[in-house]
């Protein structure tokens, strides 16, 4: 019996030392000085018919930090639970969208808001998420990990977790040079993202890309909903009113509007505030940022409340003019078309569809 005792014993202190072990895997004051730092400076493959990315000047793109960033989007080490990461809302074959008319976070608590597209959101400078609340990619990587309806977390358990990683802080000390785990922070973690993020620009092959640069054609219902999505033809095509808010080549303007969704007698009866909810300025309720149109086939539902489930809808709503507010775009007003030419506003939509983009292993998971 002494001996069986002896052998629980044995056992049970194994495990208190394992557990022990396990709390504090790595001390965080570890030095890191052995692993090399040689920054690569990164230029983005930009299209030709696109403009200048503008970078922070505190935070330039590097091929290692662009990894890092690459890394920890698609790590779910960041929620509360480690059940979701990034790329949960963001899924690379939706465009960059979960899909859904709102999202899902940490134990399926339901969001406010259908996820928007990341395609070309380096070039978003004026307001990002649906209500412009951060100025900056970076700014934007730190909220759904703190939200309470996204991932529920701190940052003070994502940078603990981060630091005691057996693998992070080597990737941390490539991207950005520190010396020891400890130097680990939100600042570096959000950067690395905001720099993978940058990184993802629409690759310029798309079939109207192609057309644009005349390197081939498209068939006559695409150019008919060509020529009415920027009213190309005023007089024999209506004007579908599009390419005001949804300006190419990077296909939005990246501003604010009400496009009569949502039916309210004043500036005060929209159950979403949207951008005025920022502002603070009661003409800005009901407002919303324009998202790009790139891929946009591929990224229902539409709107900030995912309300219409295909693009048919979205152009009948156009098309009827939307619902009366008071702060509705002016644009936004019956136009007349016909069936075939919706048809051929969703034919012209197709054609922004770049494959390429969608299928590119340096925006995928990279595990």
């Amino acid at each position: 019996m002494s001996r069986f005792v002896t052998i629980i014993s044995l056992l049970v202190s194994i495990l208190v030392l394992s557990c022990q072990k396990d709390e504090n895997p790595v001390p965080v004051e570890s030095d890191l000085t052995s692993i090399p730092y040689n920054p690569i400076s990164y230029t983005p493959q930009i299209p030709s018919t696109f403009p200048g990315m503008v970078q922070p000047e505190d935070n330039k793109m590097t091929v290692d930090g662009i990894e890092l960033g690459r890394k920890l989007f698609y790590d779910p080490i960041l929620s509360v639970d480690s059940t979701l990461s990034c790329s949960s809302c963001h899924n690379q074959s939706a465009n960059f969208t979960d899909n859904l008319d709102f999202s899902f976070g940490v134990n399926q608590a339901r969001t406010l808001r259908s996820s928007m597209s990341l395609v070309d959101i380096g070039y978003h400078q004026d307001g990002l998420f649906w209500d412009g609340r951060s100025a900056t990619i970076e700014e934007l990587s730190l909220l759904p990990i703190i939200d309470p309806l996204e991932m529920q977390n701190t940052w003070e358990k994502v940078e603990s977790d981060l630091r005691s990683h057996p693998k992070y802080p080597a990737d941390f000390r490539k991207a950005f040079g520190i010396t020891q785990r400890a130097d680990i922070n939100r600042d570096l973690a959000t950067k690395a993202i905001a720099q993978f993020l940058r990184s993802m620009v629409s690759s310029g092959n798309a079939k109207f890309d192609r057309f644009f640069r005349g390197e081939i054609g498209m068939t006559e219902q695409e150019i008919d909903g060509y020529l009415m999505f920027f009213d190309l033809r005023p007089g024999e095509l209506p004007d579908a009113e599009c390419g005001h808010c949804h300006a190419a080549p990077l296909f939005t303007t990246n501003e604010f509007f009400n496009n009569g969704i949502t039916e309210s007698p004043d500036f005060n009866g929209f159950p979403d505030k949207g951008r005025g909810a920022i502002t603070g300025d009661p003409t800005d309720n009901g407002k919303f940022k324009v998202p790009s149109l790139r891929n946009i086939v591929l990224s229902p539902p539409y709107m900030h409340d995912g309300r219409f489930q295909t693009l048919e809808e979205v152009i009948d709503h156009y098309n009827s003019g939307g619902k009366f507010s008071p702060n509705k775009h002016p644009l936004i007003a019956p136009l007349g078309m016909n069936e075939y030419q919706k048809e051929a506003i969703l034919a012209f939509l197709h054609t922004l569809t770049d494959t390429t983009f969608l299928q590119n292993p340096a925006y995928s998971d990279p595990k």
